[in-house]
């Protein structure tokens, strides 16, 4: 079975990890007795050999080891070698380099995977099924094999995965598709059973959708509640061993129905941009008598939420019926979701208030290794500015132990959280200056308080500026939040003019030099720190320097021959922030407009920045206001791009509804006369400077580190 391992000078070969002189011991694990040790081998295969997707010498080295190990009918689960196998193979075309030759590699062993599709052990032939379509070059042959194999195939796992390898096939060969979609209408309706019906209509969305029933929806509910009653009632322990790896933890966190999990997200994938009916295809599953159908529902609405512009007002309130369900693992896949909804989430306002209410223990989350943070349901709650989170969340301030990062919620709270200023400037008094941590924990109160525009909390920032030991891990970011926290209070926080002063020539220069021009005016000092940092092609802080000489306004005019060269930046973050400030301090529109809009098709993510420079430029910016116009009426969210289904930020939802807000301010005439400067400090009317993918929550991107083109900020 290992003939010949030892004779590869693995130790030569790499991984994602260094060197792949472990990899042996991790191919003998895969043929292991032991079900622990063969799911801990395929975990570090998964981990280290093809790291998310990575193909290394050493991954070529072991393809005709899987191959042996997926042929010995004595090697159990070897349904997940064969799925390694496909993964390693990759679904495109050959290609150059490492990935071509891994290709090459899979596709050279075809006849294997033919021969696993008759294979004894059913996971080995589901598997099979999909790896034949994908690297066996003879369409008329994989469809011969295809049908053959529906005709002899008992298990149903297996007929759903021939099902899938059907549409997998329609969709790779069009030429050949019609015999594969006329068996899959044959699928989707009786005398099949509802588990392989669903599936047959979730390859048929995908490859060919004319062949749909015209009630989809009620058909596609009808046969899930179908399936979930055939079932035997699904035990609540997981299924496979207790393992630490990614498997053995998702095992534990998805529902016992992975299964019909897959059907519905099939599904739901394959109708894409037809949002009406994955809303109504979400409702009925939400309102299923199954917890378990529930479950699978709630875990696949971020998909929809977070790539779609829809209303959402029932699938939200229906996901916030399940969180008084009995089922703890229901119950928390609702508060994940509703988490990352924030205002979206209002329509689950009331049962999130009651779960808080009833379950003080939530309130805070204790984890084995770090600090406790904020519970989900509270923080929900409070995200999605609901003024009943306030009281509770000052009874978490004065226990003895509050999470810091209670600060991140208060923004989204509003003009109600104004009481929870003496907890938080409590809280921010008592931090130790040295601690190894002073940044996770600081910056959240720091955002906090900026966003309540706490005029007593001055003292204790400079109290902070003043007593951080040099070299602190992540000092120069915590010393950012803390200026951008004073030039936020104006002249109530004159007392932090000299310390402001000293932090010119430091690292957080560009955040202390606006915060000095907030709180004193003094542009003698100020204009040139941020003309220094503007024109030094080496500094990360450009961006930032660009968006401060912009609220500076007329002030600002000795940097405007920096600020046109750097419109012409290779950086789009750059050039935006760039032809803002020139619109800002001189009225440039005809230089200022094209640069934007060519910002806006080249970068989704600038759009916030420039609706929100439009809407200052009033009847000048009326050149950009199809823009705004545009993007109100498209159906996808700015962030998410096709295939990538909504993407994977915990603030994408947010994002999006901030821009769509600032966009109807445009559309709707409501230009800011206060755009062009006027030297007061207070010309870009978009609040306190944060920029609008956190709205406050002061950790995602502190100024000047990531916001930019100059490299990434540490999350906390």
């Amino acid at each position: 079975m290992f003939t010949g391992i030892d004779e590869v000078d693995w130790a030569s070969m790499r991984h994602a990890y260094g060197s792949a002189e472990d990899v042996p011991g991790l191919l003998r694990g895969l043929a292991s007795a032991d079900a622990a040790e063969r799911e801990i081998a395929l975990d570090g295969m998964y981990g280290a050999v093809h790291h998310q997707g990575d193909v290394y010498d050493s991954t070529l080295a072991c393809v005709p080891f899987l191959f042996t190990l997926a042929a010995q009918q004595e090697v159990r689960d070897r349904g997940g070698i064969v799925e390694l196998l496909v993964s390693i193979g990759g679904d495109g075309e050959p290609s150059e380099g490492a990935y071509g030759m891994a290709r090459a590699a899979v596709r050279s062993g075809a006849e294997v995977f033919v021969r696993l599709t008759g294979d004894l052990d059913a996971g080995v032939r589901g598997a099979a099924a999909g790896a034949v379509v994908r690297f066996l070059d003879e369409p008329a042959r994989v469809l011969d094999l295809l049908r053959e194999r529906i005709t002899v195939e008992r298990d149903d796992r297996v007929l759903l995965a021939l099902t899938e390898a059907l549409g997998l096939f329609a969709r790779r060969h069009p030429g050949h598709a019609r015999p594969a979609v006329d068996l899959l209408a044959a699928q989707s309706a009786q005398p099949y059973g509802p588990g392989l019906r669903l599936a047959a209509l979730g390859q048929l969305a995908g490859c060919a959708p004319d062949r749909l029933p015209a009630d989809l929806v009620p058909t596609a509910v009808a046969l899930l509640r179908n399936r979930s009653g055939q079932r035997s009632a699904p035990s609540c322990a997981p299924d496979g061993p207790d393992t630490d790896t990614l498997v053995g933890r998702l095992r534990r966190l998805r529902p016992s129905d992975e299964e019909g999990s897959q059907l519905l997200r099939t599904l739901h994938i394959a109708l894409d941009a037809r949002v009406a009916d994955r809303i109504a295809l979400l409702n009925g599953q939400l309102t299923s008598p199954e917890p378990t159908d529930r479950c699978n529902a709630v875990w696949m609405a971020p998909m929809l939420f977070r790539e779609w512009r829809a209303d959402y007002t029932t699938p939200v309130t229906l996901i916030g019926a399940q969180l008084s369900a009995e089922d703890d693992r229901l119950r928390d896949a609702a508060v994940s979701v509703l988490v990352d909804l924030f205002d979206l989430a209002a329509p689950g306002a009331d049962d999130l208030h009651a779960l808080v209410v009833a379950r003080p223990e939530l309130w805070v989350r204790q984890w084995e290794h770090g600090a406790p943070t904020l519970g989900g349901p509270l923080k929900a709650l409070a995200r999605s500015g609901d003024p009943r989170a306030v009281p509770i969340l000052g009874e978490v301030l004065a226990g003895t132990v509050a999470p810091d990062d209670l600060g991140q919620v208060a923004p989204h709270l509003g003009p109600a959280a104004a009481p929870l200023a003496p907890a938080l400037r409590a809280r921010l008094a008592a931090l130790p200056l040295d601690a190894p941590d002073l940044y996770e924990r600081a910056v959240p109160l720091l955002s906090a308080l900026r966003a309540l525009a706490d005029d007593e909390c001055a003292p204790l920032i400079v109290r902070l500026l003043r007593g951080m030991p040099e070299g602190l891990r992540l000092r120069d970011l915590v010393v950012s939040a803390g200026a951008r926290t004073l030039g936020a209070l104006g002249e109530s926080a004159r007392e932090s003019v000299p310390v402001l002063r000293g932090l010119l020539e430091e690292a957080s220069a560009v955040a202390a030099a606006e915060a000095l021009w907030a709180v004193s005016g003094d542009v003698d000092a100020v204009l040139p720190v941020l003309i220094r940092e503007l024109t030094d092609e080496e500094s990360r802080e450009r961006r930032s320097a660009a968006e401060a000489l912009g609220r500076l306004g007329h002030a600002a005019t000795p940097a405007l021959e920096g600020l046109r060269r750097l419109t012409e930046a290779e950086c789009v973050w750059q050039r935006t922030a760039a032809a803002c400030a020139v619109w800002r301090i001189a009225g440039e529109t005809e230089r200022v407009v094209p640069v934007l809009r060519r910002a806006w098709t080249e970068n989704a993510r600038t759009r916030r920045t420039i609706v929100e420079c439009v809407a200052a430029m009033g009847p000048a910016g009326a050149p950009l206001h199809d823009l705004a116009r545009d993007e109100l009426t498209a159906p996808r969210r700015h962030g998410a791009t096709s295939g990538r289904f909504g993407g994977y930020g915990s603030h994408d939802v947010l994002e999006d509804e901030e821009l769509l807000r600032a966009c109807r301010g445009v559309a709707a005439g409501g230009g800011d006369d206060r755009g062009r400067g006027d030297g007061d400090g207070d010309g870009d009317g978009d609040g306190d400077g944060d920029g609008a993918s956190m709205r406050g929550e002061g950790v995602s991107s502190p100024r000047g580190a990531s916001r930019g083109c100059g490299g990434a900020a540490p999350a906390v």
